[in-house]
C-alpha cells in the first residue's frame, strides 16, 4: 500500500477545516497509508523586511528537510507549479505506484510560501489554482483531490 504524507507548515486551528480534513483522512485509509505532519510556522513581526521573511522561510525549510522521509517523491504546492486535472493527478499517483514509488510527500507551505531550496528538491511543483487560497483550505482541497485520485484509479462513481 502506497504511503502518502502531507507535510504542512502551520496547524489547523479552525474546527471546520479540521473536521473536513479528518473526513478525508478517514476515507483515504482504504487506499493508502496517510500521515499528516504539521510543522510550526515561523513568527514574524507585523511588517517584516524581505530579510526577515527569507530567514523565516529558510528556518521552515530546515524543519521541512528534517521531516522528509528518505527516498520519497516530494510534490511541493506552490504558486509557480503546474496545474493538474483530477485525472492527471490520478494518473501520476498510479504511475508513481507502478514505478515502485512507495512514499509520496505533498508539501504545503505556510502563509509566506516555501523557500526556493525546498522547491528545488521537489520532483514536481503543483499549483491548485491561479487563485489564492488560505493554506488551511489548501490542505482540505488537497486531501479531497488525493481521495478523488484514488477513487478514479479504483473506477468508482465518486468522480463525475
Amino acid at each position: 500500500m502506497q504511503r502518502v504524507t502531507l507535510l504542512c507548515v502551520g496547524k489547523l486551528k479552525e474546527k471546520f477545516y479540521a473536521e473536513a480534513a479528518a473526513e478525508y483522512v478517514k476515507r483515504l485509509a482504504r487506499y493508502c497509508r496517510l500521515s499528516i505532519v504539521e510543522l510550526p510556522e515561523e513568527r514574524l513581526p507585523e511588517n517584516p523586511s524581505r530579510a526577515q521573511i527569507e530567514a523565516a522561510l529558510a528556518k521552515e525549510a530546515e524543519n521541512i528537510r528534517g521531516k522528509l522521509p528518505p527516498a520519497s517523491g516530494l510534490i511541493a504546492l506552490c504558486v509557480e507549479g503546474r496545474e493538474w486535472s483530477s485525472e492527471e493527478l490520478a494518473r501520476r499517483i498510479e504511475a508513481w505506484a507502478n514505478a515502485g514509488e512507495k512514499q509520496l510527500v505533498f508539501l504545503i507551505g505556510g502563509s509566506l510560501g516555501l523557500h526556493e531550496s525546498v522547491k528545488a528538491q521537489a520532483v514536481e511543483k503543483l499549483s491548485m489554482s491561479p487563485m489564492t487560497f488560505p493554506h488551511h483550505l489548501a490542505r482540505v482541497m488537497l486531501l479531497e483531490q488525493i481521495y478523488r485520485a484514488y477513487q478514479i484509479n479504483a473506477g468508482t462513481r465518486y468522480h463525475k
